[in-house]
């Protein structure tokens, strides 16, 4: 079974400078990692379209909802593991010191009985499109190329 998420990316232009929104994940894996660290903010879906779930991740893991627009598909990749990621991109502006993340549970340390709370994501900013790419895990990267093609009208 293929498992699937859907995701927001959201953009702003900075004078000449496109800029992304993208979240540092939570828990202790992520903790000490920035490279390779961040990801759109997306979630998994099963019985909604995917614009609609990747709308309802973006208010789930920032805590607000996402600006309203028009909104440009930027396709799907298959991430590591097999999860295909569907990502959309909405020109708008947020306020990243404000998130509100939801939590997931994990027993940490490993193998300690001890379930501790964690931030999905635990902290969210604003960034270039060459600075993302350097953040993101990298399958998601294709999307800021996507995102860059359709803003240089290619």
């Amino acid at each position: 079974m293929t498992t699937t998420s859907a995701g927001l990316l959201l953009f702003r232009r900075d004078g000449g400078t496109v800029e992304v929104l993208i979240g540092h994940m939570g828990g202790p894996f992520w903790a000490r990692k920035d490279a390779h660290g961040w990801s759109i903010p997306k979630g998994l879906y099963t019985d909604e379209e995917p614009l609609a779930a990747a709308e309802r991740e973006f208010a789930e893991e920032l805590g607000s909802p996402a600006p309203a627009g028009p909104t440009v598909p930027l396709g799907s990749v298959r991430q590591s593991g097999g999860k295909t990621v569907t990502v959309f991109a909405r020109e708008g502006d947020f306020d990243a010191a404000t998130i509100t993340s939801n939590e997931f549970e994990l027993e940490w340390p490993r193998g300690s009985g001890r379930m501790q709370t964690f931030p999905e994501i635990a902290r969210a900013d604003w960034f270039s499109l060459d600075e993302a790419a350097e953040k993101l895990v990298q399958a998601q990267s294709a999307f800021l190329n996507r995102l860059r093609e359709h803003l240089s009208g290619a």
